[in-house]
């Protein structure tokens, strides 16, 4: 009997997802609209699509050691205010006990500048034992960044490339890219709603998530297109293995996330980036992705 009542549930909600599946086609393309809006705006008030770190526009990054003398926060970035502009301080904790073991602070300035700043604050020498100082100058760095941009849209280019001669139909292949073109672009704009200044380490993580976008949008693709029989059946095996190839990374970059939440900002901003990216891969593969291709499926056999 409970198999049965199971039965039903499932073949009613085929029969609901047959019916309407054109129409959660919506969800995604409202939330493209509003993602390309959002990067829009930013383009047009910063000049760019994203904040950026001073690894990719210059400056200092002086990271002062604390496991004899803690450092509030708080005053720190009290007395700050107003004497550096848009300063960034982060805590470096001890992933187990959480003591404070280190102190970041990045600033556009010169580490001639930022130095005596934080000194009078320290009220002792900042010296390369209890110290250290990273600068990159507003060239190189502007440099560092179009490299990166370049590489990115090179990679995106090559991939659609392959997709294209790998399915050699325009339709899936555009299903495919789109996808992951998607997958992107929501996720620049959670990054710029989050606030989140970018780094070289940040452009990194949007190079790995094209591969992982791609990876399960062709696995679902060539489920769909090779395989005769029941297009239905074919999506069910196809969403049961690709769910479970994402949500296996999502289970591993969370926990990943949360060893290196208080230690390491690189580390940070790499599964942050990845995990955001992975939500929208899901909604993008098994909405935006399906819908295009079985609606392509339904047309040819007409």
């Amino acid at each position: 009997m409970e198999e049965l009542l199971e039965t039903t549930k499932k073949q009613k909600l085929a029969n609901w997802y047959n019916k309407n599946y054109k129409l959660l086609l919506i969800i995604p393309i409202i939330l493209l609209i509003l993602s390309l809006g959002n990067l829009g705006l930013s383009y047009y008030r910063t000049g760019d699509f994203i904040e950026k770190d001073i690894t990719l526009t210059g400056g200092t990054s002086i990271t002062i050691i604390t496991e004899d003398q803690k450092i509030n926060i708080n005053e720190l970035s009290d007395f700050l205010y107003g004497k550096i502009e848009n300063p960034i301080i982060r805590e470096l904790s001890d992933f187990r006990s959480g003591k404070q073991k280190a102190v970041v602070v990045e600033s556009i300035l010169e580490p001639k500048e930022l130095k005596p700043v934080l000194e009078d604050f320290l009220n002792y020498k900042l010296t390369n034992e209890n110290s250290s100082i990273e600068s990159t100058g507003s060239s190189l760095g502007q440099s560092f960044y179009k490299q990166l941009r370049l590489a990115i849209i090179i990679s995106f280019i090559l991939m659609a490339i392959v997709v294209f001669f790998l399915f050699r139909s325009f339709v899936p292949s555009f299903a495919v890219v789109i996808s992951a073109f998607a997958d992107i672009v929501m996720t620049l704009a959670v990054i710029n709603f989050l606030g989140m200044k970018i780094s070289a380490a940040g452009i990194t993580a949007i190079l790995m998530l094209i591969g992982y976008s791609v990876d399960s949008d062709i696995m679902l693709t060539t489920r769909l297109l090779k395989r005769h029989g029941d297009t239905n059946k074919n999506l069910s095996s196809a969403f049961k293995t690709g769910i479970t190839m994402v949500l296996t990374s999502i289970i591993a970059l969370t926990v990943a996330l949360i060893i290196t939440q208080s230690f390491s900002n690189v580390l940070r901003q790499i599964f942050t980036i990845l995990l955001i990216g992975l939500g929208f891969d899901i909604l993008n593969t098994w909405i935006t992705n399906v819908s295009i291709l079985k609606w392509y499926l339904e047309a040819k056999r007409r």
